[in-house]
């Protein structure tokens, strides 16, 4: 039988263990030491020893070696995720290196508006101090206006490249789709004209009208005479701010249509999905000229005469606005 002296060693060496196995556990799944919930990013190719000390000193643990340690025996010690997490308040140990090894990453967004010329895509990448890396102008047409989400460190490059595939997956797929008898006869020149219908009109309901007017123009030879063709070579796409000038009205380049037959060289904007598919579907009508008609969109005409008329009440509506 073991002595009175053996049952006391046995009992503290007992619970010396179950004390120690308790205060390991309590280490993994007792509450952590952060304050407040909190953003950590874990950095690609970051090793469980590495993200350890940063979790350290970010206050979210209490060991960096304990958390290994833990991670090894509870968790399998692999599987974190590189990207940025939400780390709760007081979090344990266990719940960090859940939040870490799953697919909860933050997800950031970058807006690209319908009509946003890419010198101003180039500044809104540039802007996000979230991304990483250079980036250059994108070509003008080959961004796909949309809301694209994005992970804290991720190459500006990267994000540039999906707006680009969209655009490209979006006219490839529009353009099987195309009307029959179009003046536009390649997706290249869909792209084109759908830039300055994009731009001519902030109002949905008129796209497939104004795409209409300038296919039944590129049609007959007429000159298309949009405005926004002058603006872009000056601008880039920018509001002008003022209004145009006579001589740039009369300036010869690879964008004015007011002294050019056909479509310039170029898209002028980073047209949306709606304004490519009018022109790849635009209304049957015989409008050839249109002015703005006081109410955010434009009346349209057939005729010369009929045209004037418009313009003699789109004047008469300044006059009374005090505009002229």
């Amino acid at each position: 039988m073991m002595s009175r002296r053996g049952c006391v060693l046995a009992t503290v060496l007992g619970l010396a263990i179950v004390g120690g196995l308790w205060a390991f556990l309590g280490g993994w799944y007792g509450s952590g030491p952060l304050e407040q919930e909190a953003h950590f990013i874990v950095p690609n190719g970051a090793s469980l020893a590495t993200v350890a000390e940063r979790l350290e000193a970010k206050g979210v643990i209490r060991s960096s070696t304990g958390f290994a340690l833990r991670a090894r025996v509870f968790g399998g010690g692999g599987g974190i995720k590189a990207g940025e997490f939400a780390i709760p308040a007081h979090a344990s140990a266990s719940r960090v290196l859940a939040i870490i090894s799953s697919d909860d990453v933050i997800r950031r967004f970058v807006t690209v508006p319908e009509g946003m010329p890419s010198i101003m895509v180039y500044e809104r990448l540039k802007a996000q101090a979230s991304l990483t890396g250079d980036v250059a102008s994108p070509d003008e047409g080959s961004v796909l206006p949309d809301s694209y989400p994005f992970e804290t460190g991720e190459t500006r490059e990267a994000v540039l490249r999906r707006m680009q595939a969209a655009m490209s997956r979006t006219l490839k797929e529009l353009w099987a789709k195309r009307a029959p008898g179009l003046v536009v006869k390649t997706p290249e020149q869909a792209l084109i004209l759908a830039s300055i219908v994009e731009k001519e009109t902030g109002k949905p309901s008129e796209r497939r009208m104004v795409a209409g007017l300038y296919s039944n123009r590129l049609r007959t030879g007429m000159l298309l005479q949009a405005d926004p063709t002058i603006i872009y070579p000056i601008t880039k796409g920018k509001r002008l701010g003022r209004r145009i000038l006579q001589s740039e009205i009369q300036a010869v380049n690879d964008y004015n249509t007011y002294t050019m037959v056909g479509l310039p060289k170029h898209p002028i904007t980073n047209p949306g999905r709606e304004s490519i598919a009018a022109v790849l579907d635009p209304a049957k009508t015989d409008a050839l000229y249109m002015v703005a008609d006081g109410t955010g969109g434009h009346a349209f005409a057939g005729t010369l005469e009929e045209h004037n008329r418009n313009v003699a009440k789109w004047f008469a509506i300044r006059r009374q606005r005090g505009e002229l």
